[in-house]
């Protein structure tokens, strides 16, 4: 499976980093999301050896949680599966929240930009 998951740095360098999150620690490539964001302590998210893009603390916390019950599923333990993961998953929204969350944005003079 394909995901990415979120990372915490702990040693920068120009381009790379090393990060750690769910349990493992990797050398990673930072050039997508530049230095600035890649600092030590900063929240990355990571796919194939790379960060596509800084995350905050809580949204990496969202994504962990989000992962947490995933990892449950495929355990097959339908307990932890269902557990409530602190945020509303997107599959639970109504078709008219979805609608207001995917409107395309206007700005104040009614211009789509």
């Amino acid at each position: 499976m394909c995901i990415g998951i979120p990372m915490r740095v702990v040693e920068a360098w120009q381009g790379g980093a090393l990060a750690a999150g769910r349990g493992r620690c990797e050398r990673i490539d930072t050039r997508l999301v530049g230095d600035e964001a890649s600092a030590p302590g900063c929240w990355l998210l990571v796919f194939q050896g790379a960060a596509r893009e800084a995350l905050s603390t809580s949204r990496a916390a969202e994504i962990d949680a989000a992962l947490d019950l995933l990892d449950a599923a495929q355990a097959g333990d339908a307990i932890h599966a269902a557990a409530d993961p602190g945020f509303v998953l997107p599959s639970s929204i109504s078709a008219a929240q979805l609608a207001e969350l995917t409107a395309p944005r206007t700005s104040s003079s009614g211009e789509t930009p």
